[in-house]
């Protein structure tokens, strides 16, 4: 996870009002809902466990919703109205964080819940800023109120979190022979029986291009002997090849980039840095096809 500070700002003004709150206070949870309900709507049958994770979170958010538009409307006579206010509420849910985890192949229930830990964390720290701000004590009071709430969903989170992290574990240590722990060698090889066999479903441009990215340009000692002598395409229908090969070239960059962090001498960590560069290049590529390709 990023190393960085939980808020990339803090509110720049005190909170005048008790509609001005409310209106922050359901700005952020709608953004959430509709963040985490993209990636719950996900079409992709292989990211299944993650989107039921976003199921839950956009759910939650949505509840956030309708639960603050009725204390809103309770207290200010109104519901929540962008019009009170006065600087753009902070984001607690990022783009950027959103986009890391629809885009990666390897995202997990432990990474969505540990997004949305962070998440209310976030929330937490937000409201604590306003309430040390707040002049108004019915703004302080209420804002209280928010980061407790903040506070009991974030050790919810962390304990689905949890959660996900032994099933992780456990299901790592039945397949400690599978791919997923396979040497970047074996990775190569696996990937360009993947690549052979997504390459028979394309048209010929496509199918040149994907053809294109093949192990040559990498030193003798990351081939096999059975990737020197010819490649075998690999079995499945097209879409598990897909997600397999996209998969699988991730893995590969993040292990070149681990290799190029942890190398001990000047040659490792360069060799290292140029395959992961190389690796990030196809990776990109590799998606760039696959949303070309894909069923309409």
């Amino acid at each position: 996870m990023r190393k960085e500070p939980l808020l990339t700002a803090v509110p720049p003004a005190p909170v005048a009002s008790l509609s001005e709150l409310y209106a922050i206070a359901f700005d952020q949870a709608q953004k959430a809902t509709q963040r985490y309900g993209a990636l719950a709507a996900q079409p992709d049958e292989g990211r299944r466990p993650v989107r039921a994770v976003f199921v839950v979170l956009s759910a939650r958010e949505r509840e956030r919703c309708d639960s603050l538009s009725a204390a809103c409307l309770a207290a200010c006579g109104k519901r929540p109205d962008g019009s009170d206010l006065r600087w753009a509420p902070i984001d607690l849910v990022t783009a950027e964080e959103i986009a890391d985890i629809g885009n990666s192949s390897l995202s997990t229930p432990y990474t969505a819940w540990a997004l949305a830990a962070r998440q209310r964390q976030r929330a937490f720290v937000f409201w604590t800023y306003v309430i040390a701000l707040a002049e108004n004590p019915q703004v302080r009071l209420t804002a209280e109120n928010l980061a407790r709430e903040a506070l009991s969903d974030g050790n919810r989170w962390r304990r689905e979190r949890r959660l996900a992290w032994r099933t992780a574990k456990t299901e790592a240590g039945e397949m400690a022979t599978s791919d997923e722990s396979a040497s970047a060698a074996l990775l190569e090889s696996l990937l360009l029986r993947d690549i052979i066999a997504w390459a028979q479903g394309l048209t010929p441009a496509q199918r040149d291009q994907l053809l294109a990215m093949d192990p040559s340009r990498l030193p003798p000692h990351f081939l096999t002997p059975s990737d020197q002598s010819g490649i075998e395409p690999a079995s499945g229908d097209i879409e598990q090849i897909k997600r397999r090969a996209l998969r699988r070239a991730e893995q590969l960059s993040n292990i070149y980039l681990d290799q190029a962090d942890s190398a001990d001498d000047q040659s490792r960590m360069e060799l290292a840095q140029k395959l992961a560069a190389g690796s990030i290049m196809r990776l990109a590529s590799l998606r760039n096809i696959a949303a070309a390709s894909a069923s309409p």
